[in-house]
Order: structure tokens, then sequence, then C-alpha cells
């Protein structure tokens, strides 16, 4: 169930917010649609219980228009999902999606646009089976079921929460090789809350519950392009939505304080996000990093996210006045914020301690130090024919064979690349293992995020720094430049077996092939 809203704010229909002492009448600030864990009659623990429909529809964005892309539920983004720890996600799939246009091209190219399946970025939970499993395809019919009126196909993902799961924020988005990019920058994404401890904090819970989730859609004449060349990001300019709309308009009262669930959902794009206003800059408290609570409030004027991230935000309204989230390097703002109305006195109050999401990991833990992984992101031109001449590769300790081994590396057509038969990292539960990911990029702008699948990364270097303190992550950025930047990060592999992903969270370069196969094992 939604919260209770404190006194600025109303829900208006639909579940967007409203301030109930605005002087002026923006539209409401959009919220989606909450699907919430209810009871199981009978044995079992609650459950959220959601279809989640998809197929082309025709949305209206406000501030772009009418746009015909694939969603879930005819929304973007999908519906936000409320999950506790000890309760289960049991998604329903429709694929009602046109049939697949044969593929005939290389397997790093992108394809079967019209097929998909479902990851829950950041969540600790099965890889395997029903679960969180991204070597699942959910295709749609065939041309000739589709002819013959066949039924649309329909896909089961149940996903057990564990009982100590971190609460926080997720989300989930389609994670199919070969059509990721085109079906996220089409809107595919929806926001994942488990709730939990730090729901519980005094001043956490009178503060609002606002999702804030900024999409990067690619629209050319109404529509998502397909995906045709490597050329194909820059020839298309972004639009970043927030809820599905353009620069909509949040209320907050003077000393208010609103938390915010930043969602960084974009395919291509890092956001360096600030809140600017002609009467000063309004500070961002963050309170958790991709889904992990911190020990303390941390008070920022700038939150970054990559592709991927989340942040857990307090922001109190201060002097009245308009205000802007904006991300550095975009021409626009994000959305906008009307600090208006009757004040609280005395000013909500913020958080000094928080119960913190994950303990740290120590060094002293790393099984074997002498054997530290490492990958390398690299990039190849020139190494295919065609509209997708790059190699996009990941490198290091055990990158994808090469099929000529004695040949020309930077042309050869598996060195580095995704190959869903070959098991990059053999990772045995119950084990710390300390990895050092770099860029060899050098243009700064290019930024490569590392995200691995099922198990949280501890964050302890970043361009050979040590962090004080580190920071629990799921996805992290490395920028290029000269060097490329580098992180290293400390990871204990827990619970759960079965083949999974690391990969590149720059969507373009995922499906082209910067990607690995990583398989958790049982421990000797």
């Amino acid at each position: 169930m939604l919260k209770a809203l404190p006194a600025g704010l109303v829900a208006a229909p639909g579940g967007a917010l409203v301030g109930r002492h605005a002087t002026a009448s923006p539209a409401p600030f959009p919220q989606p649609v909450v699907a919430a864990s209810r009871p199981v009659l009978g044995w079992g623990p609650p459950m959220v219980d959601q279809t989640l429909d998809v197929r082309f529809t025709d949305v209206s964005v406000p501030g772009l228009g009418s746009v015909t892309t694939r969603t879930y539920n005819g929304t973007i983004p999908g519906p936000t999902l409320r999950v506790r720890a000890g309760h289960t996600l049991r998604l329903t799939h429709i694929n009602g999606l046109p049939p697949n246009p044969p593929h005939t091209g290389e397997s790093h190219e992108p394809h079967h646009a019209n097929s998909f399946n479902l990851h829950t970025h950041g969540m600790h939970v099965s890889p395997s089976g029903n679960a969180d499993n991204v070597l699942r395809e959910f295709a749609p019919r065939t041309a000739d079921e589709a002819a013959a009126g066949a039924a649309e196909p329909t896909y089961v993902t149940t996903v057990d929460v564990p009982a100590d799961h971190p609460a926080g924020t997720y989300w989930y988005h389609p994670h199919l090789h070969g059509s990721t990019a085109e079906q996220i920058v089409g809107g595919m994404a929806g926001v994942i809350v488990v709730e939990g401890d730090v729901d519980d904090v005094p001043q956490i819970r009178a503060a609002a519950d606002v999702v804030v989730c900024i999409s990067e859609l690619k629209i050319k004449d109404g529509r998502v392009p397909a995906f045709t060349s490597g050329r194909w990001v820059a020839g298309i300019p972004s639009t970043f939505t927030v809820n599905g709309a353009v620069n909509p308009t949040l209320t907050l009262r003077p000393g208010e304080v609103q938390r915010w669930r930043l969602v960084a959902a974009t395919a291509f794009t890092a956001l360096r996000l600030t809140i600017t206003g002609d009467r000063g800059d309004l500070p961002m408290h963050q309170i958790a990093q991709d889904g992990v609570t911190f020990a303390r409030p941390v008070a920022l004027t700038e939150v970054g996210l990559v592709m991927g991230n989340r942040a857990d935000v307090l922001v109190r309204g201060g002097t009245p006045g308009s205000y802007t989230l904006r991300a550095a390097g975009l021409p626009g703002p994000l959305m906008t914020i009307q600090v208006t109305g009757e004040p609280i006195e005395p000013p909500m109050e913020l958080p000094v301690t928080l119960p913190q999401g994950r303990p740290f990991l120590d060094e002293r833990e790393v099984a074997d130090p002498d054997a530290d992984r490492e990958v390398v992101f690299h990039a190849d031109s020139g190494v295919f024919t065609g509209a997708f001449p790059n190699a996009f590769r990941m490198l290091g300790t055990h990158a994808t064979p090469a099929a000529d081994p004695g040949g020309d590396l930077t042309h050869d057509k598996a060195y580095g690349l995704f190959d869903p038969d070959y098991t990059n990292h053999t990772l045995r539960l119950g084990t710390v293992e300390r990895w050092t990911v770099r860029s060899d990029e050098t243009v700064p702008a290019f930024n490569h995020p590392f995200h691995l699948h099922t198990n949280q990364i501890l964050l302890t270097h970043r361009n050979g720094e040590r962090l004080d303190p580190p920071v629990w992550h799921d996805t992290v950025g490395l920028a290029g430049g000269a060097p490329g930047q580098s992180v290293t990060f400390l990871v204990r592999y827990e619970d759960f077996s079965g083949r999974t992903v690391a990969h590149c969270h720059q969507l373009h370069h995922e499906d082209l092939g910067m990607m690995q196969t990583v398989e958790y094992v049982p421990g000797s």
C-alpha cells in the first residue's frame, strides 16, 4: 500500500502527487501504479501477483506527445512492485508483440527485438529456473501461429525474496541479449521497492515516499526506430522523462522532507544530478545507494548515477521558489520543484543514524589474494562487416578465448565477446574475492558501467584511491580518460547457484557483445 502523505501532499487520481497548499496549479506529479504484497489464501508467504502485458502501445507522454512503443501494461514506466523481505514476486508476462523478423547477421548484432525476459536489477535472488534468469527467452507468436489465431504466449517469473534481503530501491527491465537496448529506450522499465527496517525510521516514515524513475527514450517520427546500425545511438537525440512525463512539476512545502527514490532507467547516459534554483540550491541527503542503506545520511550537492544506478535521497524544502532537477550536459531540466505553500514549523527532521543495509566485508576475508579477477572494457573498430563493425570486448583474466589465438586479436571475431556457451567466471559460494575493473577508453564521455548479477559488490577503491567508507553497489561507472577509470571491489558469493552474467550497462555495448557468463557453484 502507499504510505500516508504528510500535510503538504495529497494523492491525485492515478497515484500522482500534488501540493495541498500550492499557489499555482501545475499538473499533478505523476507516480506509477503500485502493486503491493497481499496475503495468500492457504499456505505460503504474502505475494505480489502482477501481470506484465507487453505490446506496442500508443502512449501519451506529457511534454512530448504520442509515442508508439513497447510498454509494460501500456505505461512508462511499468507498475511499481512493493514487496517485503520474505515475500514473493509472481509475475505473469504476456508477449503481445509481433513475430520476430528473421535474423541472418552476426550474433553480436541486435536481434529478436520482440522477445524479452525479466531482470530484477540489483536484487539478491536466485538467477536460475523461473526466477531472475536472464538466459530465458519470452518469445512472441511465430508468423504461422499469429496467422492461425493462436493465443498470445504467457510466461511466469517467480522470485522468492530472502528474509534478510536489504530494504531499498531496485528496478526491473528486459535483459535478452540482442534486444535489451531497443526495449529499454522505448520505456520498458519499472521500479521495485523492498520494504523493511529503514522505512520504520521515524523521520523517514514521516516523509512522502516518491518514485523518481528517469527514463531515456529514443524517439523518431513518434516511435522507437529499429536498432539498425552502430550509429543508431548517436543519430537520434534522447528524450528524458520522469515517471513518463517531460519535466513534470513536484510541490514541496518549506520545511517539508520528502524521500525520493531516484532510478536511472537509462540505457546510454550517465546522470550527474543537482537541484538548482534562483534562490540557491537544495542539497540532497543520500541515505542509500543501489538499494543498500547507509549508516548515516550524506549531504550532497550532486548525486551521480550511471545507467542502472539508484539513490534514495531526502530533500527538504527551503526558501520558497522554483527549482529544477538537472543532469549535467542535458539541455533541459528533468523535473521542476515548486517550494511553496504554508511552511512546516518546526521543519521536519532528518535522521542522524540509519540501519545499515549490509555489513562491510574485510579484505582479510579474500579467499586467495593471488587469484584476483581483472576485467578490462575495450573496443576495436572494423572487426565485422555490415552495419555493426565494432567489437565491444571484456578482456582481462577470464576473457572469452579468441577464435584464432595466434592471429591478430584486434580483429578476432570471438576474443572477449559474449559467448553464452562459455563460462568466463566460476564463482564458489561462501568465498570472498577481489576484482579490479578498468576502462581503456580515452574519451572521458565514454562510460562502461560494470554490473554483476545476483551479488552486491563493495567498492573499496576508485582509481587506486581507497574509499572511506566503502560503498555497496550493484553497478559502478567507469569513464574513459588518460588513463580510463578503474575500480576495485570485494564480493561475497552467497546463497544462490546458477548461471548468469556480468556486463557493461551501456546497453548498446551489452547487446553488441560486452558481456560475460558467470556461474555460481556450491562451495567446496
